[in-house]
């Protein structure tokens, strides 16, 4: 089966889930559980083909093609992975109905837009394992992005009591908070080791053109993890956490897309 055939099946399959879940939770909260399992065979079917399309143009052989919309598509494909697993058994349905049409328009924008290669050779087992931390970290703290804004717009809506139907499909803020928080822990444990094994791979760290990358991977980790250390010693909460939330990830986002974005499609450099 063609690259592209791939692409749109898997884009209708992503299309189909998140229509179900959304039909679901906007108009029959009732029958979440009736189809809940339809809803999961979708999105693994979605995933599996996904992954093949992946498989056709990020891996190739012993190289790595990480180019601006193939990185795009696979940190989105990870992104959904981890978001249906944890909604095995957390509440993550209200994320899941976004994130699907999101994935679909990432895995387009591969056929879409123009092609251009980033490749990576000489793949050793260190680079490998350290470009693995860097993908589920990102992937993690992204979700718990997505929470933040979540949370955020349910403060909002108390704040100014006029509760709307998508506040009653929502679960409960300490239980949306509770999610934001574990993510965090998870993220930033992988941040740190994304760091930690990015190291040894800065030989030149001016010629290697990774100099604005690091500098704004290693700020978000300090946001991360003074937030995390605030939550812990001072018992951060609410409004607190989504600000620095927000603050750190819009450093890791200008640290990795921000930084392809203006070598590959506006200087050409890769």
């Amino acid at each position: 089966m063609s690259t592209t055939a791939l692409i749109f099946l898997s884009t209708v399959f992503y299309l189909l889930a998140a229509s179900l879940l959304g039909y679901c939770l906007f108009f029959a909260r009732e029958t979440l559980g009736k189809f809940r399992p339809p809803t999961m065979v979708l999105s693994a079917i979605a995933l599996l083909l996904h992954a093949l399309v992946l498989y056709h143009t990020v891996f190739l052989h012993d190289v790595l093609d990480l180019s601006f919309y193939n990185a795009i598509s696979m940190m989105a494909w990870v992104i959904t992975l981890i978001i249906v697993l944890t909604a095995i058994t957390k509440p993550l349905e209200n994320i899941l109905v976004i994130q699907m049409p999101i994935t679909a328009m990432c895995l387009l924008l591969e056929t879409i837009m123009p092609e251009s290669h980033n490749l990576i050779s000489s793949l050793t087992n260190a680079l490998r394992v350290h470009i693995l931390f860097s993908v589920f970290a990102y992937s993690l703290l992204s979700i718990a992005t997505v929470q933040a804004l979540v949370l955020s717009f349910q403060e909002h809506q108390l704040h100014n009591q006029q509760p709307t139907l998508i506040m009653h499909i929502l679960p409960p803020m300490q239980v949306m908070e509770d999610l934001l928080i574990q993510f965090l822990v998870y993220g930033f444990f992988l941040l740190s080791l994304s760091l930690a094994t990015g190291f040894m791979f800065l030989h030149d760290i001016f010629s290697q053109h990774l100099v604005h990358k690091t500098t704004l991977s290693i700020l978000a980790w300090v946001i991360f993890g003074s937030l995390l250390w605030g939550r812990w010693t001072f018992g951060w909460r609410g409004k607190k956490v989504i600000h620095w939330t927000l603050g750190g990830f819009t450093l890791l986002l200008l640290a990795y897309f921000g930084s392809k974005l203006v070598l590959e499609l506006i200087l050409h450099r890769v």
